[in-house]
């Protein structure tokens, strides 16, 4: 019988678990050195190798990812890769943390997971395409993670405009992308294996809670590599293009969450569309239109509104 106050069984893989199994130690009389917070402790996240990563990824046939690093912790990939671009590297660096803390997403919000419940990683691009054509490339990131997710997983992943990866509307990941040292940094937030009471907002979900009770735990290296495979692909096909618009937008469309949606755009505050979204412009702003015509819209907050 479990000591007063103490649950029945102890996850050793949460920082609670371990609080409450140092707690009991105490109660009991024991030592408590041995008690401590181990990556392997929760067997249904267990770590992430940067050495199987590295030997994967030295077969991708699109060449681009040549440097991986898996870090335990950090407080930003995107910062990690932006400071790696500043000092001159090369495209083709992709930054894993198993926990960040100070993780963000568009608009400066916060983007929180447990250890090893997603996948967090940045990525370094420096594409050789007119400048007018840099913002399609958070759009090419997004669609070719949603393929990847899709076809690993069977999850109907749609991308809400921009980039925020949605199951209905439940929001499944987020995407920054930032420019440094003349490069372009995007980095994704995935929810994996979060469980519902570690999401952080209500329309929040995860690939395991959308695969449903009862699914074998995703394993996270086999998705990781299918996710920098797509986007390597995608990419390359890009660059052949010299920077293609279309290239870009005919998958993005195919994935679209927002086109033919009712929409509320919040530009600014006090500032808002309300319309149809009908198409993505070839710098891949949202066209809208209301009783008044078409608009574009380049940066506000899109939230889809259910049908009157």
């Amino acid at each position: 019988m479990p000591a007063k106050g103490l649950p029945a069984t102890l996850k050793l893989g949460s920082r609670k678990g371990v609080k409450a199994a140092r707690t009991l130690c105490s109660t009991l009389g024991r030592r408590v050195d041995d008690v401590t917070f181990s990556p392997y402790a929760d067997l249904s996240r267990p770590p992430l190798s940067q050495p199987a990563m590295a030997r994967a990824l030295a077969r991708d046939p699109t060449g681009l990812w040549d440097e991986v690093h898996v870090l335990a912790h950090t407080g930003s990939t995107n910062a990690d890769v932006a400071a790696a671009a500043r000092a001159g590297r090369g495209e083709g660096l992709v930054v894993v943390a198993e926990e960040q803390a100070t993780g963000r997403g568009r608009l400066g919000r916060a983007w929180v997971s447990p250890p090893r419940a997603g996948l967090t990683f940045s990525m370094l691009f420096r594409p050789d395409v007119a400048p007018a054509r840099l913002p399609l490339l958070t759009l090419l990131v997004a669609s070719a993670t949603a393929q990847a997710i899709v076809e690993r997983t069977d999850v109907e992943v749609r991308v809400k405009w921009p980039n925020d990866l949605v199951v209905g509307d439940r929001k499944l990941a987020g995407l920054l992308a930032e420019v440094a040292g003349g490069a372009v940094v995007v980095g994704v937030g995935l929810n994996v294996s979060t469980r519902r009471e570690e999401l952080p907002r209500s329309d929040a979900t995860s690939v395991q809670l959308e695969r449903g009770p009862g699914a074998e735990p995703v394993d996270r290296m086999p998705l990781l590599l299918a996710v920098l495979r797509t986007v390597g692909n995608a990419y390359r096909g890009w660059l052949e293009t010299d920077g293609s618009a279309e290239a870009v937008l005919v998958p993005y469309r195919a994935l679209s969450a927002t086109l033919g949606r009712r929409v509320r755009a919040e530009m600014a505050p006090g500032v808002e569309l309300v319309g149809t979204a009908v198409d993505v412009g070839p710098a891949g702003q949202l066209l809208v239109e209301d009783g008044q015509g078409r608009h574009e819209v380049s940066a506000a907050d899109v939230i889809h509104l259910r049908p009157a």
